[in-house]
C-alpha cells in the first residue's frame, strides 16, 4: 500500500537505525511521521555489532529493552595476539558498574536493532514505505516540496521538516547540496559473517589478530559459534576475492585453523572518513552517515546515529507540537556536531594506528603495544575511563545554550547527562533509579532537600497552571539511602538543589535553590513559547 497522505509534518527519508529511532521518538511525543526507504525491505546483514550502554538507555526510555537484552549478549573481555600468541587480555565483564544500568559492551546486530524498532513502530501503527526513493526536494518558507517514486509511480508530497537519514550516500544531503568533507581510507577490507567448526576461538571474548603487515579481529555473535570477521587486504590482492581466498590468509594470521561451518555474508569494502559541512539546512536535517561516517573503531557509528535521533526528536517534537519556540532546532547541530568531529579524529587516530604497514608502526604494534595497554589498564580510573568513552555516557553539552549551571559544585554540571544512581522513592517506598525517574516524555524536575509539604504543594501548582504538558516533578528527601546521591551532586542534605533533565537525559538546569522564579525563566526563556 502506498503513501495516501499529501502533507505530513515530518517526513524521515531512510528506515536504518537512525531513521526508525527518529520515528519512534516522534511517536512518544504524538506526532505520526512518515517514514520512506529505497530498498525493497529491511536489512538482513548484520552491519553494525555493538550497542552502547547510552543507546540501550534510550532503548530502556522506551520500554523495549528487555527485547534486546533477551537477544543479544555482553562483550566478557579483550585479547590481543601476536604471530598467532596472545600478548594482552582485558576483562570486560561489567566494566561500567555504578555508571549505568548496562555496565558492559553489549553485542546485537544491526538488523536486530531495526526489526525491535520496526515493531515499535507497528504498535503505533506507523508504517514504513519501502522501495519508496527521494527525488527532488523543494523549500519555502512554510514547508518543504518532495517528489517522491514508489515503484513506478511519482507522488508529490509536502512536509513541514525532512530529516535526512539515508546514508552516506544521502539523497537528501546530495539535494541540499550540502559538502560531505573528509576522505576515503587507501586500504581495503573484507567483512564475513560466518559460523564456525570451532574449538579454537572463545565464544565470549573479542579477538584481534595482529601481524606486523595485517589483521584480523573475531568478533562474536549472539548465536553460538558464529562470528563477525573483519580484517585488511594485503597489498598485491585483488579487490574481487571471496571467501576462500582469505582463509589461508586468516590461518597464518591467527596461528590456528579456522574451520568455517556456514558462510552468511562475505563482503569487500573501503572506508571513509567524512563529515557533512552543516547538519541543517533550513526545515531538512541530516543523522547519522548522512551526516558524518568514520571507521569502525569501538563500534561508535550506529550508536552515534541513534544518540542524533534522540538528541533532534524531543525538540521538533516540542516545535511540532507548538510547545518550544523554533529557535531550539538551532541547538541539534551546536550539540551534535562537536561530537561527531571529536569522533571522527579519535576514530581516524587509532584505525591509522591499525592498519599503518610503515616499519616503525609495526614495530609498535608488536612489541610495545601490548605490553603498554597490559600496563594502562590496570592503572587506578583507566577502565572507567574506557567506558565511559566508548559507551558514549561520558557526551556532555555544557557549552550548549540550553545549559544553564547555578551551581557552586562543578563535578556535575548542566549539559552532563544525568548520572545513573540508586535512589529509594520515599513516597513508593521501593527503590528505583534516578534514570527511571525520566522515563516519561518530556523534561523532569527533581528537588533534593528538606521541604515542607506546603512548598512541595507550590511546586506541583506552579507547574499544573504552566507547564503540565513538558514538566514531571519528584522530589527526593534526605536519608541515609540516598546519601550517595546527595554527594554526587555535591548538595547538602540540610539545604537545596533543583535539577531539570531534558527528555534526552542530559541535565538542562542545575541550581543550588529550588527557585520557581529561576526554573520558570530558564523553561519560558530557554525552551518554551
Amino acid at each position: 500500500m502506498g503513501i495516501s497522505e499529501t502533507h505530513t509534518k515530518v517526513l524521515i527519508v531512510g528506515a536504518g537505525p537512525s531513521g526508525l529511532m527518529m520515528a519512534a521518538q516522534l511517536l512518544r511525543y504524538g506526532i505520526q511521521p512518515i517514514i520512506i526507504d529505497n530498498k525493497q525491505g529491511p536489512t538482513t546483514h548484520s552491519n553494525a555489532l555493538v550497542v552502547q550502554a547510552r543507546s540501550l538507555e534510550i532503548y530502556r526510555q522506551m520500554g523495549i529493552a528487555d527485547t534486546v537484552l533477551k537477544n543479544g549478549n555482553p562483550v566478557k573481555g579483550a585479547s590481543f595476539y601476536k604471530n598467532g600468541d596472545e600478548k594482552a587480555t582485558f576483562q570486560l565483564t561489567d566494566i561500567g558498574t555504578g555508571q549505568t544500568h548496562f555496565p558492559y559492551l553489549f553485542l546485537y546486530q544491526q538488523y536486530k536493532n531495526e526489526q525491535v524498532l520496526l515493531d515499535y513502530l507497528t504498535k503505533n501503527c506507523c508504517p514504513c514505505y519501502w522501495n519508496t526513493s527521494l527525488m527532488s526536494i523543494r523549500q519555502t518558507a512554510k514547508n518543504a516540496e518532495v517528489q517522491l517514486q514508489e515503484g513506478e509511480n511519482i507522488k508529490k508530497l509536502t512536509c513541514d521538516w525532512l530529516i535526512g537519514a539515508d546514508g552516506a550516500h544521502s539523497t537528501v544531503r546530495k539535494q541540499l547540496n550540502i559538502p560531505f568533507n573528509g576522505d576515503t581510507y587507501q586500504h581495503s577490507f573484507y567483512l564475513a559473517d560466518i559460523e564456525l567448526n570451532n574449538n579454537k576461538l572463545r565464544e565470549d571474548y573479542i579477538q584481534l589478530f595482529m601481524t606486523r603487515q595485517d589483521f584480523a579481529g573475531f568478533f562474536p555473535m549472539p548465536e553460538v559459534n558464529n562470528y563477525r570477521v573483519v580484517g585488511n587486504i594485503p597489498a598485491g590482492m585483488p579487490d574481487d576475492i571471496n571467501l576462500e581466498d582469505i582463509l589461508p590468509m586468516l590461518d597464518n594470521i591467527s596461528g590456528r585453523h579456522i574451520n568455517v561451518k556456514k558462510d552468511d555474508w562475505f563482503t569487500i569494502y573501503r572506508l571513509h572518513h567524512r563529515m557533512a559541512e552543516k547538519f541543517r539546512e533550513r526545515r531538512c536535517f541530516l543523522i547519522g552517515d548522512a551526516a558524518h561516517i568514520h571507521s569502525p573503531v569501538g563500534g561508535q557509528g550506529m550508536n552515534t546515529g541513534l544518540q542524533d535521533a534522540y538528541n533532534l526528536a524531543w525538540k521538533l517534537a516540542g516545535v511540532v507540537n507548538e510547545q518550544y519556540e523554533p529557535t531550539i532546532l538551532n541547538t541539534y547541530a551546536a550539540e551534535r556536531m562537536p561530537v561527531a568531529k571529536d569522533l571522527l579524529t579519535t576514530t581516524d587516530r587509532v584505525f591509522n594506528l591499525i592498519v599503518s604497514g610503515k616499519w616503525y608502526t609495526g614495530l609498535f604494534k608488536m612489541w610495545i603495544l601490548p605490553s603498554l595497554l597490559n600496563i594502562l589498564w590496570n592503572r587506578e580510573g583507566t577502565k572507567e575511563g574506557f567506558f565511559r568513552r566508548i559507551s558514549q555516557i561520558s557526551i556532555s553539552y555544557r557549552h550548549s545554550p540550553l545549559s544553564l549551571h547555578l551551581c557552586l559544585g562543578n563535578h556535575i554540571k548542566a549539559g552532563d547527562r544525568l548520572p545513573y544512581l540508586p535512589i529509594y522513592d520515599e513516597k513508593k517506598q521501593e527503590e528505583t533509579d534516578l534514570h527511571a525517574w525520566c522515563n516519561k516524555p518530556g523534561f523532569t524536575l527533581i528537588i533534593l532537600g528538606k521541604f515542607e509539604e506546603l512548598f512541595l504543594f507550590r511546586v506541583a501548582r506552579w507547574i499544573t497552571l504552566y507547564y503540565t504538558e513538558t514538566l514531571n516533578f519528584y522530589y527526593l528527601p534526605p536519608s541515609g539511602k540516598n546519601l550517595d546521591v546527595f554527594n554526587a551532586f555535591e548538595a547538602n542534605p540540610h539545604g537545596q538543589k533543583a535539577i531539570i533533565v531534558r527528555p534526552d537525559l542530559h541535565i538542562g538546569f542545575m541550581s543550588d535553590t529550588v527557585d520557581m522564579a529561576l526554573m520558570d525563566n530558564y523553561l519560558h526563556n530557554v525552551i518554551s513559547k
